[in-house]
């Protein structure tokens, strides 16, 4: 049997081994400060000093990227270590990185990416060195993200890129973008897209922040104007970048709200409950969610070890949206009761930031996960699709 923590022996023997690595990492590792800063979390990442300090440690032990193979520098973990490690994060209040480049365009790059785009861009992934944002939504163009009309006209060895983003996650801490831009126009509308890697500090682009309801800026309004990127930073073909798109979107959908999140915040309701020590009629409520959540559990692990969680199974990816989203929003609707009155109130302080409680703000923050990656309408018609194939 190996030892290493890396191995991928799922035996039940095996499996002690690795927890026993893994949480003693995490004693080692997570100070008071860092899992503080994980229990304030309630968006997408946690705030971005721990997430990097964070992000840091994990990349020194060589556990950053648990889904990536060795070769890419990735833990080449089984699914089961792979679902362990987020799950004893969870329970511990590590922090949330801020993983897009981990999540989503780091395995893109990797399964459809040149050599020398693996060879320029994966390592500072890995180490933190580069953040990303996705430049997918355009003022008209949100759920039909067809209707795209940021363009990018060629001049030599370079695109030019005009137009506009908008809901861009991160922008205002990213260095790199990976956006989609219309490059021909078609006679289907997801016809002449291509697939961009834009920096972030090119000369024409512009970052405007966007305050959501629970007071906190997670997104930006990201302006193009005439925008030089070369042709090297394509992936996939010019005009077929739509492929591209809908196989990151994959891996997006299936990462953003994983079980992982799902515990993280149940931890939080559980300690609402602790302070408020709710009825029988709450208690049956927080009886039928817990038992939701131990089921999509059971889901995810079932999809991730018949590999359907890969980015190319549509179906798989979003059953996983649908499902983690909307007990994500029950989660934080319990939370948010159990607060009490008081906690659900809110105001601005005479600096004009808005101040809530930590159960108003995950509540508000989960509003709209059932909207991001595509409606859950869109994945229900997804699903229901594949079900009458």
């Amino acid at each position: 049997m190996t030892t290493a923590a890396g191995c991928s022996d799922d035996t039940k023997d095996g499996d002690a081994h690795f927890l026993a690595e893994v949480r003693a990492f995490l004693v080692q590792e997570l100070s008071e400060d860092l899992r503080e800063a994980g229990r304030r979390t309630t968006g997408f990442h946690t705030e971005i000093d721990a997430a990097r300090e964070w992000h840091a440690r994990l990349y020194r032990r060589g556990w950053v990227a648990p889904g990536w193979p060795r070769e890419h520098g990735g833990c080449g973990w089984s699914v089961r270590r792979r679902f362990l490690f987020e799950q004893e994060c969870a329970r511990n209040d590590a922090p949330i990185i801020f993983g897009t480049g981990i999540r989503s365009i780091g395995p893109l790059m990797i399964a459809a990416g040149t050599e020398a785009q693996k060879a320029r861009f994966l390592e500072p992934i890995l180490s933190g060195e580069d953040l990303w944002c996705q430049g997918f939504s355009e003022p008209g163009a949100g759920s039909d993200l067809a209707a795209l009309t940021t363009r990018a006209e060629t001049d030599g060895n370079f695109y030019v890129v005009t137009g506009r983003k908008i809901w861009t996650t991160g922008a205002h801490l990213a260095n790199r973008m990976f956006a989609l831009v219309r490059t021909a126009h078609m006679e289907r509308p997801q016809d002449g897209i291509t697939f961009l890697l834009i920096d972030m500090d090119s000369p024409g682009v512009s970052v405007r922040p966007v305050v959501t309801i629970d007071g906190e800026h997670d997104f930006n309004e990201v302006t193009f104007e005439a925008v030089r990127v070369p042709l090297t930073n394509r992936i996939g073909e010019e005009n077929h970048g739509w492929a591209m798109a809908k196989q990151l979107m994959r891996f997006a959908r299936s990462n953003n709200t994983t079980t992982g999140s799902l515990r993280r915040a149940w931890r939080m309701l559980e300690r609402e409950v602790a302070r408020c020590q709710p009825g029988p009629a709450f208690a049956l409520r927080l009886s039928e969610v817990s038992i939701a959540l131990t089921a999509m559990e059971a889901l995810e692990l079932k999809l991730l070890a018949a590999g359907r969680l890969d980015g190319e199974d549509e179906m798989a990816s979003s059953l996983m949206k649908t499902t983690a989203t909307e007990l994500h929003q029950k989660i934080s609707e319990l939370a948010l009761e159990a607060s009490g009155p008081l906690a659900q109130r809110y105001e601005l302080a005479p600096s004009g930031e808005l101040q809530m409680s930590l159960a108003a703000r995950k509540y508000f923050a989960t509003r709209a996960a059932t909207i991001y990656s595509g409606t859950n309408e869109i994945h229900r018609n997804i699903m229901a699709r594949h079900l009458r194939q």
